[in-house]
């Protein structure tokens, strides 16, 4: 028997993330037809009627189709959805925990992360040097993107000028599931830093409901109290839950 033949007969893995790279990993030369069959007709149908059109699998299937060109990646999605459960959480999860799917290597994670990077970069780009306060869906859309599939709580912080233009977004601190440290005075010292007029607090749930807790409207009260000896408007304080935000100003807390 040749060694090219025992080459090809080589028994390929379950999952072939980054197979290119795995050392005496042995892979065809080309798709079998049926799967080559599979990826045109994904396409075709991306092409005719987009995301819309495709659950989450087969759409977590076509980001996956370039980073590992030569296998049947179908497998790998299902198996990523249902370790995480739907295409955003897949996308927004951690490296570490991507890391620990079986087949997911460190090609996938990065093209994951530069799919996530990609989508909030373009819903910062709808509210980022523009008047916040009229362009409100925007900016709730860019806070859901950015926060409401995340495992842990984060703390932000939106900088307006006078004219309530927002002229930063920083991530203040990150926290535990179920809190953030926060601290008013550091939150003040950054505005006058940034010569800021206003400021929208947002931080995320990771359990989904956005309901307020205690620590969250007494940390508030002291952020509005801080800021208005300073002369510096607190707008608004968001909560992002998984499905919906709540808004403090509208709920009646501020």
């Amino acid at each position: 028997m040749s060694r090219n033949r025992t080459l090809q007969e080589a028994p390929l893995p379950l999952f072939a993330a980054d197979a290119d790279e795995a050392q005496g990993a042995a892979l065809p030369a080309r798709l079998p037809s049926y799967i080559a069959d599979h990826r045109k007709r994904l396409r075709a149908r991306f092409s005719e009627g987009g995301a819309t059109a495709m659950p989450d699998y087969e759409l977590l299937e076509l980001v996956l189709f370039r980073t590992i060109p030569r296998q049947d990646v179908k497998p790998l999605a299902r198996l990523l959805l249902d370790t995480f459960g739907d295409f955003n959480r897949v996308v927004t999860a951690a490296p570490a925990r991507l890391a620990q799917v079986a087949g997911v290597g460190e090609a996938v994670v990065q093209d994951l992360k530069i799919l996530e990077a990609a989508a909030q970069r373009m819903m910062r780009a709808r509210v980022m040097h523009r008047p916040v306060l009229s362009s409100w869906d925007a900016l709730l859309d860019y806070c859901h993107t950015a926060m409401a599939h995340r495992e842990t709580e984060q703390f932000r912080i939106l900088f307006l000028d006078r004219k309530n233009v927002l002229i930063a977004d920083e991530e203040q601190a990150r926290g535990t599931v179920d809190h953030v440290p926060v601290y008013p005075r550091e939150v003040m010292k950054r505005a006058l830093e940034l010569n800021a007029s206003a400021l929208i607090l947002v931080h995320n749930h990771p359990s989904g409901d956005p309901t307020p807790s205690e620590a969250d409207i007494s940390m508030t009260a002291q952020i509005q109290d801080a800021a208005g000896v300073l002369g510096i408007t607190l707008h608004d304080h968001l909560i992002v839950g998984r499905e919906r935000e709540l808004s403090f100003r509208a709920a009646g807390y501020l």
